[in-house]
């Protein structure tokens, strides 16, 4: 009986481990897998964008595409839906997340609080330009690996160029002319306008124009650019560039999780690279536009101007708290003021470094300092 039970506690014994060597095997032979594509075999992507088809991101984002299939001779083909054909700004995150589009195009302000800690940079610190605030928001996602991207794969980030104040009838030249106006500026952006002294109004981006247009709101704050990406020069007749304080909506590109591991390493290396070299790519484009924007607003008559040394000073001043407010907020949502300081700090001196590299390079710009613009 005994020799039994002990022929039985062998040979279940064995039976266990025969077991995890099967589970063994089978584990490193998935890990082995061959990840290329079979012969014939082609990847399927979709790319979502809401901003309309002719503007300059659409088109540089179109040539992604484009040259993702190129490169890999047509083993990616990728679908390209513009325009918010697919998806809208505000369901652009949740629809990468859920898989309706693998890549998607937006910016954070249309999921305001989804993205909290990258709101940081859009507070009014002043960036010279477009291409020095996506240096810089690139480096803060990069630096800090913030939880609230976990859900997707970060390709990567942009801003929009120097803050401007666009409006139909009256122009800006001090903190006073902005005092009953109503202006488009969502999210963080509405804390600087109203802290100026204007009223906020969150108007989704495609229909800031018929507001205009109609008396609903009096302008809005965005830049040089969107006088001839959304046309608003057909509907503004004045547009004040307040580089000093510049505040710009931070834009991102990001992917599927599923999607981007789900590529075989042949393709996934060839796809990194693009991306490393659209990102770089997408953030001179930005800074180009603005010039773009102000060229299609003077063939329309539109009168651009500048803030005094003077009234700079105002504004800076007047915009100041709108940075101790939203630091007590993150401290209120359980972050440490130390914390949250270090973000501002990393963004300021990123800002500086991006600066000096701007002027030593010789990038030029439609708006900004001196040293930028000239």
């Amino acid at each position: 009986m005994k020799r039994k039970k002990r022929y039985t506690s062998v040979a279940t014994a064995c039976l266990i481990i025969l077991s995890l060597i099967l589970t063994m095997t089978a584990a490193c032979a998935d890990e082995d897998a061959d990840t290329t594509l079979a012969p014939g075999e082609v990847i399927h992507l979709k790319f979502a964008n809401y901003i309309p088809a002719p503007a300059n991101h659409s088109v540089l984002l179109g040539e992604f595409c484009r040259e993702l299939e190129e490169r890999t001779d047509g083993r990616v083909q990728v679908d390209y839906f513009a325009g918010g054909s697919l998806l809208t700004a505000e369901a652009m995150f949740d629809g990468v997340v859920s898989g309706i589009a693998d890549i998607g195009f937006s910016h954070v302000y249309y999921t305001p609080g989804r993205m909290a800690v990258t709101e940081a940079i859009g507070l009014p610190i002043g960036y010279a330009s477009a291409w020095v605030s996506g240096q810089v928001a690139n480096d803060f996602v990069n630096e800090f690996k913030l939880a609230e991207w976990d859900d997707v794969v970060m390709l990567w980030m942009s801003t929009s160029t120097p803050s401007a104040i666009s409006t139909a009838d009256t122009p800006i030249h001090t903190l006073e002319d902005l005092e009953g106006l109503i202006i488009r500026a969502p999210s963080l952006s509405g804390e600087v306008i109203a802290a100026l002294g204007g009223t906020p109004a969150p108007t989704p981006m495609m229909e800031v124009y018929d507001a205009i247009s109609k008396g609903e709101i009096d302008g809005e704050q965005s830049n040089f650019e969107t006088l001839k990406n959304f046309n608003f020069a057909d509907v503004v007749s004045y547009s004040t560039s307040i580089w000093q304080v510049n505040f710009p909506y931070p834009f991102y590109v990001v992917m599927n999780k599923d999607s981007y591991n789900n590529l075989p390493d042949d393709i996934k290396a060839i796809f990194d690279t693009l991306v490393g070299e659209y990102k770089e790519r997408f953030v001179l484009m930005w800074n180009a536009i603005d010039f773009v924007g102000k060229a299609h607003g003077e063939s329309l008559g539109v009168e651009f101007s500048e803030l005094s040394e003077a009234e700079a000073a105002k504004f800076e001043a007047a915009v100041a708290p709108v940075i101790g407010n939203w630091t007590d907020g993150m401290v209120e949502k359980g972050y440490t003021k130390a914390e949250v300081n270090s973000w501002i700090d990393f963004l300021r001196e990123r800002s500086d470094y991006w600066t000096a590299k701007q002027i030593a390079w010789h990038i030029v710009s439609a708006a900004g300092p001196p040293e930028v613009t000239q």
